[in-house]
């Protein structure tokens, strides 16, 4: 095809809305805002962040990392005869026919943190240790990790640390 697609989203945090905060609707076509596309070629990750407004006049800032991952392959197709004359036909059925392996391709992937704060390199810091671990396999959940990365103890003033 023309390796144009549409994105999906494939897990959330919080699975389902907070009161107060609702999820943004059309997040994935606002993290591949040139389409979601793939690519012959392995592209390095990339990060950015951007300023969604919403209805109530207020920010919610998206932080979006992009990295790149190889996509499942089709079968591999056998090499398209010519059809020109009759020895190399019969050359060609004496040798197995080889498979030509389709060009490898990869498709971007987003992992988006949306927040009314305006931190960038904390927000950048945490999903590229998402990245990591996602991408080094570790066996760690997920879940767990952002639960750790949001949850904070704010210790009471003048209270025990």
């Amino acid at each position: 095809g023309s390796g144009d697609g549409q994105g999906q989203i494939l897990q959330r945090f919080p699975e389902k809305d907070w009161e107060d905060n609702p999820f943004p609707q059309g997040i994935e076509l606002f993290c591949q805002p040139s389409g979601w596309q793939l690519f012959t070629e392995r592209n390095p990750p990339t990060f950015f962040v951007a300023v969604l407004t919403d209805i109530n006049s207020e920010r919610h800032y998206c932080a979006c990392f992009t990295f790149w991952e190889a996509v499942e392959s089709a079968q591999p197709q056998s090499h398209p005869r010519n059809g020109e004359g009759q020895e190399e036909e019969e050359e060609e059925e004496k040798e197995p026919s080889s498979p030509v392996q389709p060009a490898q391709l990869f498709a971007p992937k987003s992992l988006v943190l949306v927040s009314r704060l305006d931190h960038a390199d904390v927000f950048r810091n945490s999903l590229g240790l998402i990245y990591t671990i996602y991408v080094d396999g570790l066996s760690v959940s997920l879940e767990n990790v952002i639960g750790n990365l949001l949850t904070c103890t704010i210790p009471i003033t003048g209270g025990a640390q």
